[in-house]
């Protein structure tokens, strides 16, 4: 079966479905690379959160629609979705299904010498040129070799966690051999995205058509003072619909996506811009006052603004 690729979205602040702090220790190697291969099952993750690393996606078997920023998509066994690290994206996946999925995460910044030392400077061009986008492989051959590679990372990850534990200190020849690993699979994921870009024909309900429709328009408007009844009334839609599709089709509400929206949006201007204020940034972010956009924001990450903004500038 030929590889399709489909692009997907071209805006928004990448939130990451990573495990929580309850269900997964962190590793000596976290900073650069993280990989969780086969997950099953549902967890409380399935909330916006934020990276800057690169992330590669990985979907096995059971029933999930995957949101990315305001495209909704049915996923389907061996799909592979390559994020940029700075889009907007939730999964929903369906209750009564054996949810599965493999989860790689790694920073640019770490594969740029060795990147520069092999003479293939593009090799992450898929991740930073493609606006992400899903690749459809029905598990064919390349699918199989994305599914097997990821599984060799996860393992040799947890081998160097042993190691350190074992000896006390980071063993380089392991993590030269997970950077050689790394490259590999990344390889065959440039190498699939350099095919003939091929339109998946769309199949999407009412409902689906729907919620997209509400995504986009939240995308659009959501530094405004956004309501449930000026949605439903500018896309013509009954307020009771307007909610209870969107929550149906996505798994949230329309105002935890609305709220979504503007802390991703703060999250990039506390990096990005730090010569604003705080006042310019909640406002900025659609948020009507500055002491409720602190207690959100402290409430979702755990930490104030000020303290996030710090840590992110060192």
């Amino acid at each position: 079966m030929t590889n399709q690729l489909l692009t997907l979205t071209y805006r928004g602040v990448e939130l990451m479905d990573k495990l929580s702090s309850s269900t997964y220790r962190r590793k000596v190697m976290d900073e650069w690379i993280t990989a969780f291969y086969r997950v099953q099952g549902l967890d409380n993750t399935f909330n916006f959160h934020s990276h800057q690393e690169y992330e590669i996606y990985f979907f096995h078997s059971g029933d999930c629609k995957y949101l990315i920023n305001n495209r909704i998509y049915e996923l389907q066994p061996g799909d592979i979705i390559l994020l940029d690290g700075m889009t907007l994206h939730k999964p929903n996946p369906g209750i009564g299904s054996t949810y599965t999925r493999s989860m790689l995460h790694f920073s640019p910044t770490w594969l740029r010498e060795l990147l520069g030392t092999l003479g293939i400077p593009n090799l992450l061009d898929p991740f930073k040129k493609l606006n992400n986008c899903l690749l459809r492989t029905g598990y064919d051959e390349s699918g199989q070799i994305v599914d097997g590679k990821i599984k060799e990372i996860a393992a040799s990850l947890e081998l160097i966690d042993v190691d350190l534990q074992r000896t006390g200190k980071k063993n380089e020849l392991l993590e030269a051999e997970v950077k050689l690993e790394l490259i590999q699979l990344l390889l065959r994921i440039y190498k699939m995205s350099q095919k003939e870009l091929s339109q998946i024909p769309s199949k999407k309900t009412d409902k689906e058509a729907h919620a997209e429709s509400i995504a986009s328009w939240i995308n659009a408007h959501y530094v405004e003072k956004v309501s449930l009844e000026r949605i439903a009334a500018e896309l013509n839609l009954s307020k009771y619909y307007t909610s209870h599709v969107f929550k149906e089709v996505t798994g949230f509400t329309v105002m935890e996506y609305v709220m979504g929206c503007r802390l991703n949006q703060v999250k990039y201007l506390l990096e990005m811009e730090p010569n604003l204020t705080l006042t310019e940034v909640s406002q900025s972010a659609g948020f009507e006052s500055v002491a409720h956009f602190s207690r959100y924001f402290k409430e979702k990450m755990g930490k104030t603004p000020s303290q996030y903004r710090k840590e992110k500038l060192k």
